[in-house]
């Protein structure tokens, strides 16, 4: 939902139950259980006004920090409010990433969705109902606890009622959130559990203009940026004048290294910039650092070592044999199908209003606030979904680009949308990785001492709140500095996301090795590191179960204690029909497994592939999977991401990989970065288990990893050859099988 308004509006505000007023950003602990006292982000937003409003004409407003990426979590919202507060979910008008209006919940990311803000959209909507019955029972002279609700009209014993909207003009909501309303009983929900429509998808699939790139406000201009020819190039010289003269060219803004320039349509801004950069002289830093050569760059690289875990077995019995392997993730895009773009408007009170496709819209407003030099209260972002996302991609860049080009033409919306080589060259990667894994195993195959050290660079330069994570602002007159990039740790981790197997070894030791240093910009790519360490884990355990000759299956099962676990890997294999599965030439079976950080969603991914020997190319025939996300508010939002997440692995491990080198990032558009394409979607089967009264559990990032690992294990079945290099490209099983 896009709000068309000015500040001014906002704060107004219309009649309503409960006053609008934003929460400070501020620092957020991801608690995917809840805990004692409130929920989620009732923790830091525990107001229950922040959330929600009553307003006349019979609508509620919902009021949440966390923003539809197309995860669908916007309506999984929709089904817990509507279900506690006892109305329609037509009734209800969802504001979302807005940080003028609702609660800050910090970035949308990390699968903490559900537990953190669908938790507290639960029971703040409880919260609300059990205040709106206490009102409505003074108004009705009735006992709270004989009154029922049905679609926001309350009835009392004697017949009487009172709508929700007739008690308007209360201040009840001001207050904070006791945790204590109960929470309806399943057999009483009207919504949460059932099929429910997505609420976004009738305006996509009508070509309404609900994403980013088709905002088109009254007024705009189009601004274009002129990019260097690589990272840290310093501009020499620049004479501007014959660009300024060009038809539609409002101004061309400079301040040191980056340019920029408005124009009044989009093709003369084009023009313009193509006319600035053949006119550009510039300064280019000597690189070596390729994308064969990052991995041993890394190692040579002063990196920081985390000890993960140290836990290896003492006094257990001698091994009989030492087992080795390596495995390479590349850098991987996010390769937003729609190219990054923001509108930026100074308006006559000097207030910043930027609409942006951010997942951080809280935090990347308070980076261009320091950017710009103003104070936070002066910059207003308003999420607006953009296509394709899931990370850090160009967004938070082209929001800082566009109130760059703002600040320069006050009045006046600037639209930026970054050309396909823009999106490809310079948005912030997932980090290349190697993973390195060791076992020890006794006179059976089984482990004894299990380890894995792990390189990387960062997986989080995400603005922050800190300009020095914007890309523009590091070519400013006054630049600012990218800061040193930090490892997350526990319970989540970063780089060394999932690291820490789920299997139960006498002995495990896993070891980070986090490489500050950046021979790519990198940064936050769905599942951070978990895709590249389950993808070895989930490899090498496949690896020993066959030099044991024990099935895979059986073999993880010894060491899986967790049953919740061992239940969704004995889905995924029934599913597959695992125990029935009869080997023909060229095809083989694989499976992968996963719990994603440790404490989200469990999930099992079995798959079928055929490899054409001469050719190289592996087809992936059938993909199922089971999953354990605990209660289950929307059934098929969860499946969504669980089949979107095996789509997206599947391209990463089949097909992607950033190419670059001396002189720069060669993949510019989709032939030399390709993606999996419609035509090699294998068939997907999802099963969910689901568990009522259990904690929500993170969905959006648990099938990546055991994709990749199930798609290296089915390989191997087939044609007997282990691939521990991504992308499986057909030139790489070419001479994987002829090695």
């Amino acid at each position: 939902m896009v709000i068309e308004t000015s500040r001014r509006q906002f704060v107004a505000g219309t009649g309503a139950l409960a006053l609008n007023f934003a929460i400070p950003a501020e620092a957020q602990t991801p608690d995917p259980h809840g805990g004692p006292g409130l929920p989620g982000d009732l923790k830091t937003a525990p107001k229950v006004s922040s959330w929600l409003r009553i307003e006349a004409a019979g609508k509620v407003r919902l009021q949440v920090g966390k923003v539809e990426l197309g995860q669908g979590i916007l309506t999984a919202f929709a089904q817990l409010c509507a279900d506690e507060l006892d109305v329609d979910i037509k009734r209800l008008d969802i504001v979302s990433g807005d940080t003028f209006v609702g609660p800050d919940e910090g970035v949308t990311a990390g699968s903490f969705s559900m537990p953190n803000g669908g938790s507290a959209v639960r029971q703040v909507s409880a919260e609300a109902r059990q205040i709106l019955l206490g009102l409505a029972a003074q108004k009705l002279g009735a006992d709270a606890g004989k009154l029922t609700v049905s679609d926001g009209t309350v009835k009392g014993p004697d017949g009487k009622t009172v709508t929700y909207w007739e008690l308007l003009g209360s201040n009840a909501f001001e207050v904070e959130a006791s945790g204590k309303a109960p929470i309806k009983p399943r057999d009483q929900r009207r919504y949460a559990g059932k099929e429910i429509p997505r609420l976004d998808i009738p305006a996509k699939v009508t070509a309404s203009p609900i994403w980013i790139q088709d905002l088109r406000p009254e007024g705009m201009v189009h601004g274009r940026v002129l990019r260097p020819p690589v990272y840290n190039a310093k501009l020499v010289s620049l004479d501007t004048s014959a660009v300024e003269a060009m038809p539609g060219v409002l101004k061309v803004v400079r301040d040191g290294s980056f340019v920029g320039v408005i124009a009044e349509r989009e093709e003369q801004a084009m023009d313009a910039v193509s006319a600035l950069r053949e006119a550009a002289k510039w300064d280019v830093p000597a690189k070596s650092e390729t994308q064969d050569t990052v991995y041993d760059w890394m190692q040579a690289n002063v990196a920081t070592i985390i000890p993960v875990k140290d836990a290896l077995s003492k006094n257990g019995p001698a091994p009989a044999a030492t087992v080795e392997a390596a495995y390479r993730r590349p850098f991987h895009m996010h390769a937003s199908i729609g190219p990054s773009t923001a509108v930026a408007t100074l308006d006559a009170d000097g207030v910043m209003h930027i609409q942006s496709h951010t997942q951080s819209i809280y935090e990347t407003t308070a980076a261009i606030a320091e950017m710009l030099g103003v104070p936070k209260s002066r910059v207003h972002g308003q999420h607006v979904q953009g296509s394709g996302c899931y990370g850090h991609n160009g967004a938070d860049d082209a929001a800082a680009d566009a109130a760059l080009l703002a600040q320069a033409m006050p009045g006046k919306p600037v639209r930026i949308q970054w050309t396909r080589n823009d999106e490809h060259r310079w948005e912030p990667y997932g980090s290349a990785m190697l993973v390195k894994t060791r076992a020890t195993v006794d006179a059976k195959g089984d482990v004894i001492d299990w380890t894995l050290d792990l390189w990387s660079q960062n997986h989080g330069t995400r603005p922050g709140g800190k300009a020095g994570n914007l890309l523009a602002a590091w070519s400013l007159e006054k630049p600012f500095a990218l800061p040193t990039p930090v490892n997350g740790g526990p319970p989540n981790y970063a780089a060394d996301r999932n690291a820490i197997a789920l299997y139960e070894f006498p002995g495990q030791k896993v070891t980070t090795h986090f490489v500050t240093a950046m021979s790519a910009r990198s940064s936050a790519q769905r599942g951070l590191g978990a895709y590249a360490n389950v993808f070895a884990i989930e490899s090498f355990i496949d690896e020993l179960a066959h030099r044991a000759k024990v099935d895979p299956v059986e073999y993880r099962l010894r060491f899986l204690k967790d049953e919740r676990a061992r239940a969704i890997l004995q889905k995924a294999a029934e599913m597959f029909g695992w125990k029935d599965y009869r080997k023909i030439e060229g095809r083989g079976r694989g499976i992968g497994f996963a719990r994603y950080k440790g404490i989200a969603a469990y999930n099992a991914v079995a798959m079928e592939v055929e490899v054409d020997r001469p050719a190289g190319r592996i087809k992936v025939l059938r993909v199922v999977s089971a999953n354990d996300s605990g209660e289950v508010v929307a059934p098929d939002g969860v499946r969504n991401q669980i089949e979107g997440g095996i789509i997206q692995s599947l391209s990463w491990t089949l097909k992607e990989g950033v190419r670059f080198d001396a002189g720069g990032v060669k993949s510019v558009d989709w032939t030399t970065y390709p993606i999996l394409t419609f035509s090699e979607v294998p068939p997907i089967e999802v099963a969910l288990i689901d568990r009522p009264g259990t904690p929500f559990l993170g969905t959006g990032e648990a099938s990546q990893g055991p994709t990749g690992a199930a798609l290296a294990n089915a390989v191997f079945d087939a044609v007997g050859v282990r691939i521990r290099d991504i992308p499986f490209t057909p030139a790489r099983v070419k001479a994987a099988l002829q090695a």
